[in-house]
């Protein structure tokens, strides 16, 4: 889009672009999501940034009416296999709060001063600005949803000091931390949620959201002890155990997908209702991308629909479902190990080699084993093969994964046909554009593929 267009988008109230780019208004000193229910600003007076990061590098505060900061994230970074979309899923994981600028240019293959330059070159901030942006949101939401100390919250946002929490805060919501927390619905009500309750979310998407085709999906390929699904269609919940960096969580998503709202109407969009439990607070950026790689959250519907609804085979389809989505995984071992043995095949590995938590939530007893783990004990097989090369880093299936490298990789590896290696770019890689061998997947579906096939999958028309 050019400027003229993004005018166009904000002058509209157009929700559809709520993430994709922000504006900021230098007579107010102020940056928006192009949904913002404002009074749109004169044309001379916006400035359009790519990220959010970016506007607050320039010095504009986060607008307090629509709340910039929590839009879903950019649908570009996952279509796009460069290394700045690979490196933008990477900081979204918090590998830059964990391992520094140069632990995100070691796992990407370049310097450090090189990824420096290719992301402040095109999205007008470098990594430590994309991390600080990312840290101000998740220190919001603490704030806002838990009654945890300051002091706690500011280290478990990732912050190196109090100091800096306070300075990023008052920059970047022009509040004081206290400020914040009393401007939350729930501190004013009096509700905060009660300790053990669990942290609650609004996991945003863009777009209409087929929640029941997702969480049929996610019943249907539940892993007993990692996984469960219950509850009645249309209000169903689905609970998972996570292995997480510093800790362990237990997340809980609800089917009932939710609209978002503005002053002017119902804004394009809205949200699932999550609630977290964590062991080790610093883990909450990256479960929270993590539900949102699972969920599809960040996706484009308006992109994908319009190229694959202009296709007569699929035109009924995307019809029926608008806005169908292609759900991802939270541990790229587990859609691996899928691929190789199935889910009656995972299940004992969890009993067996899952690390079992130290107090069980109903069902909800083990995490999915960790590949040194099934390294050391499965027998020599394919599956043996496959965990020990994620163990040694010969094979990548992170975020920030080059998905080519690791396509190439996997079908090296004993019992890997083009089949399973379709499957684990889908599912552990998000890659949106999948062809599976054997299924009849034109050109014109991309960079759309695998969505193509979701739609197929779900209206029975494919294996």
């Amino acid at each position: 889009m050019d400027e003229d267009s993004r005018y166009e988008a904000v002058r509209s109230r157009d929700g559809r672009f709520d993430g994709a780019f922000f504006f900021a208004v230098e007579t107010t000193g102020i940056y928006c999501r192009p949904s913002c229910p404002a009074v749109t600003p004169k044309r001379p007076n916006v400035r359009f940034f790519a990220t959010a990061a970016a506007a607050q590098g320039s010095g504009f505060r986060a607008c307090r009416r629509c709340r910039p900061d929590a839009v879903p994230g950019s649908a570009e970074w996952n279509v796009r296999a460069d290394v700045v979309g690979r490196a933008m899923r990477l900081i979204s994981d918090g590998v830059v709060d964990r391992e520094g600028v140069s632990g995100l240019a070691s796992r990407l293959g370049y310097s450090a001063r090189q990824v420096q330059r290719q992301l402040t070159a095109e999205l007008g901030a470098g990594p430590v600005a994309l991390a600080r942006a990312q840290r101000a949101h998740t220190a919001r939401v603490l704030l806002q949803t838990t009654g945890l100390p300051v002091t706690e919250i500011a280290f478990a946002a990732g912050f190196a000091s109090v100091r800096q929490f306070n300075d990023t805060v008052r920059e970047v919501y022009a509040s004081t931390p206290t400020e914040v927390r009393a401007a939350a619905p729930r501190a004013r009500d009096g509700r905060r949620a009660a300790p053990g309750a669990g942290i609650p979310l609004r996991l945003a998407h863009r777009g209409p959201y087929q929640a029941a085709a997702v969480f049929d999906q996610l019943a249907a390929e539940a892993v007993a002890g990692v996984e469960e699904v219950c509850g009645p269609p249309g209000g169903r919940t689905y609970r998972r155990t996570l292995r997480l960096p510093y800790g362990t969580g237990i997340a809980a998503v609800e089917e009932r997908a939710r609209a978002a709202r503005t002053g002017t109407g119902t804004r394009p969009g809205g949200w699932l209702d999550a609630r977290l439990h964590l062991t080790d607070p610093r883990d909450l950026t990256t479960a929270v991308q993590r539900l949102r790689r699972l969920f599809d959250l960040d996706a484009d519907p308006y992109a994908v629909d319009e190229r694959l609804g202009a296709d007569p085979r699929l035109a009924p389809l995307v019809a029926a479902r608008p806005g169908l989505r292609s759900p991802g995984a939270v541990d790229p071992l587990e859609p691996a190990v899928r691929a190789l043995v199935g889910r009656a095949g995972a299940e004992p590995l969890v009993r067996r080699y899952g690390k079992a938590l130290d107090a069980p939530c109903g069902s909800l007893t083990h995490l999915f084993p960790e590949p040194a783990v099934l390294a050391e004990a499965v027998p020599d097989g394919p599956l043996r093969a496959l965990a020990a090369a994620l163990a040694d880093g010969t094979l990548r299936l992170d975020a920030g994964a080059d998905r080519d490298d690791a396509a190439a990789a996997l079908l090296a590896l004993p019992g890997m046909d083009p089949a399973a290696v379709a499957a684990v770019r889908v599912r552990a890689l998000g890659d949106p554009d999948v062809a599976p061998p054997g299924t009849e997947v034109p050109d014109a579906w991309r960079p759309w593929r695998s969505y193509a096939v979701q739609h197929l999958c779900v209206a029975g028309e494919s294996d």
